[in-house]
């Protein structure tokens, strides 16, 4: 291997006249790896460079000792301009090598390369031109300081015409591309990317720390400002408004920008208006110096030719607008929260939260009050929830009363939330107190796409509803797999249903004072195919919930109707059996009239079928409930009110009820052994002796239970102590051994 010559061989030879070094300003740094196994190498070429400024920009200076070490670093840093590389170090062409990947692995074809060598006979300079992409190649004897120096200032520039090459390429590519494709949803942010891409550009910036504002109208009071496309690190703020960028020159000069339609340009940054009359906008570029003038000229052409394509796509977009905004609130609808979810979780996860937030019982403003006050009371509300969250937040209206939120979790609190419900709203002349419920899910905890993560904040929601004392709930990862499984088993009750799977079995109700069988109470039993059966308390809420219930519990009323005529033929002529009617049967419209005409249909009398409500059915809907009763009464149809004594208001409704039967619930039964219990139980029964209405208890399973009920006056009794649930059959065999 031939020895390297020294520093001073390539760097202080004479030479012709020294490079003026003149007062420059600088406008940033250029990055330049020096690559050479020899310490003195970098020591006296960083020496040498120091103080060169071009383009308005220093030389910061990184090493590497080595070809791997070099590659290293370049995958790394991509945005490194220029290298200086050594072409023997490890190997007689290690430099050579580094050159190829740099073009081929790494695909890097921007970076300018020099190479240096101290062999000048290893490799012709001719054929190592041809076969690499590099700027110079020269032997360490030749290469002076100014001839470096030089060599580096060609470099450099050839550096910046390729960047900006490229980056106008692709500046250009992004507004071509948003004005094939207006219809997308994306397309104007898009095009506001690719101008502010183009103009720096044209103007030798990286497309860094820019950004496009625009002044949309949506249609409210007032107008604000929103960040439409960025480049660099505003890239996550696109769609957010001006305010969120939390840097007080930006929302200054483009406020100003807009308000007064003109360009500014100052020593620090440069914003361009864009627009007409109807469709402004602004571009924010922060240049750290003064624009030249020819620059000024060359934007001001690009801005006059690109207007028209901004006015077609900001056409567009507002024709998208009546599809992604909600007409009544001015907020994003559905459409859009759904994408505002997908980028906030894409952009901003860590410590943001969704929220769902449905008003409670918004229908019963709408059917007392009227719609319109009711589209006046969803404007305060979200008039309120801008007020206490709009600075960090985005709202939306999902459904017709249900809104969403997504922000920092640790602004979007449930205490927060409730605050907002504390006060009355006003909706025309009236002050509305409501309440809402609160379904929230961490963007950590959830899935990517804006669809599923509404999906489980809906999980949350329902959850919510369900769930007695707490008004809100998070969403967690087993929810979703209870709900799977709720669906399986609907689905399957569904088909069970269908396929007449389903059974009704009977418990019997004996009268304390003649000891015999009066009646018995229809119980749903919904068999397996393993012998085992589904709880009630599983199926029945599943029911409700779907609307299932409705044509199951017809089909109870005719099993029970069914079951009082066989009774009829065997003796049994004055049986009555009790029924279990539930809330969203009463809120079907045919319901009573349906009753009346299974009692007509197998010729029975009325007065043997009961239907047994529970107070929270009544305390639902009480209007409807009341009603509905009130004509099954008149028909002579039995009325009993179960588990009595559960709720907490059944004393205001009971004297409105038509009730022939209260029913003592088993809870109190079972603590008649305790002091509250046994003052609750003689307290309901008193009750129903003062309000002439017969008295049942039920779950008696002890001579104790039955003696204690007997003595406070309770007429009947139904539990295991006299007999378990049984199908028909079974019934019939009992009551023919109690002859």
């Amino acid at each position: 291997m031939v020895s390297k010559e020294t520093d001073e061989d390539f760097l202080f030879l004479a030479e012709d006249e020294p490079v003026a070094a003149g007062q420059q300003q600088t406008l940033g740094e250029w990055h330049l790896l020096i690559v050479d196994d020899d310490e003195e190498i970098h020591t006296v070429t960083k020496l040498a460079l120091s103080d060169l400024t071009v383009l308005g920009r220093k030389l910061l200076f990184h090493h590497a000792y080595s070809g791997k070490a070099a590659v290293e670093f370049l995958r790394q840093h991509p945005n490194t301009a220029l290298v200086l590389l050594d072409v023997v170090m490890e190997s007689d062409d290690a430099g050579l090598k580094v050159v190829q990947q740099i073009r081929e692995e790494l695909s890097m074809d921007e970076i300018r390369i020099v190479l240096r060598t101290g062999q000048p006979g290893y490799a012709p300079e001719e054929s190592v031109i041809k076969e690499y992409d590099i700027n110079d190649y020269k032997t360490k004897t030749e290469l002076t300081r100014s001839k470096l120096v030089t060599s580096i200032i060609a470099s450099l520039r050839s550096y910046q015409q390729i960047r900006t090459i490229n980056q106008s390429r692709r500046g250009l590519e992004k507004i071509i591309n948003a004005g094939a494709n207006l219809l997308e949803q994306h397309s104007l942010h898009e095009f506001s990317e690719g101008v502010v891409t183009q103009i720096s550009s044209l103007i030798g910036l990286h497309a860094e720390g820019v950004l496009c504002a625009q002044i949309e109208d949506d249609g409210s009071a007032s107008e604000t400002i929103y960040v439409l496309g960025a480049a660099g690190h505003y890239a996550p703020f696109i769609k957010c408004q001006l305010e969120r960028l939390d840097n007080p020159r930006i929302v200054s000069q483009i406020t100003k920008c807009l308000a007064t339609r003109q360009h500014i340009f100052t020593d620090m940054d440069t914003v361009l208006y864009l627009g007409n009359d109807k469709h402004s906008a602004a571009v924010y570029i922060e240049t750290n110096r003064p624009i030249e003038e020819l620059d000024r000229q060359l934007i001001q052409v690009f801005l006059s030719n690109i207007s028209i394509g901004y006015e077609n796509v900001t056409l567009f977009q507002q024709l998208k607008h009546a599809a992604y905004i909600d007409p009544l609130t001015k907020t994003p609808n559905r459409n859009e929260f759904i994408q505002i979810l997908q980028d906030t979780k894409r952009y901003e996860a860590a410590n943001n939260v969704a929220v769902l937030i449905d008003i409670d019982h918004f229908s019963d403003v709408n059917d007392g009050l009227g719609q319109d006050v009711g589209n006046e009371l969803l404007i305060a509300v979200t008039l309120r929830l801008i007020e206490h969250f709009g600075a960090f937040a985005q709202l939306g209206r999902i459904g017709a009363d249900v809104f969403g939120l997504v922000g920092p979790e640790q602004e979007l609190s449930p205490e927060r939330l409730q605050a907002v419900f504390e006060a009355p709203f006003q909706a025309s002349e009236h002050a509305l107190q409501v309440n809402a419920t609160f379904g929230l899910c961490r963007l950590t905890d959830t899935a990517e796409q804006g669809l599923t993560i509404l999906k489980h904040v809906y999980i949350a929601l329902n959850k919510a509803k369900k769930q007695l004392g707490q008004n809100y709930q998070y969403y967690q990862e087993d929810m979703e797999e209870q709900m799977a499984e709720r669906l399986a088993l609907l689905r399957m009750l569904r088909q069970d249903f269908a396929h007449d799977r389903l059974q009704l079995w009977y418990q019997p109700q004996v009268s304390l004072n003649t000891e015999r069988v009066v009646g018995m109470e229809a119980l749903l039993r919904w068999p397996q195919t393993n012998g085992q059966f589904v709880s009630p308390a599983v199926f029945i809420p599943l029911a409700e919930y779907s609307g299932l219930i409705v044509d199951i519990g017809s089909w109870v009323l005719e099993q029970a109707c069914l079951q009082i005529k066989q009774l009829q033929k065997q003796g049994f002529a004055q049986l009555r059996i009790a029924v279990n009617v539930s809330m969203p049967q009463f809120r079907n419209h045919g319901f009573v009239q349906s009753v009346i005409e299974c009692v007509q249909r197998h010729q029975i009398d009325p007065q043997l079928l009961e239907l047994e409500i529970t107070e929270s059915v009544v305390m639902d809907e009480p209007k409807i409930v009341i009603e509905a009763l009130q004509k099954l009464k008149n028909f002579g149809i039995k009325v009993a009110i179960d588990d009595f004594g559960i709720g907490f208001s059944s004393l205001s409704y009971l004297q409105q009820l038509p009730l022939d039967r209260i029913k003592v619930d088993r809870a109190f039964i079972r603590d008649l052994d305790k002091v509250e219990g046994e003052v609750i139980a003689e307290t309901i029964i008193s009750l129903g002796k003062r309000l002439n209405l017969s008295t049942i208890a039920e779950g008696v399973e002890t001579a104790a239970q039955e003696q204690a009920v007997k003595a406070m006056g309770c007429d009947e009794v139904q539990g295991f102590m006299y007999a378990k649930p049984m199908p028909a059959a079974e019934l019939l065999l009992f009551l023919q051994q109690q002859k």
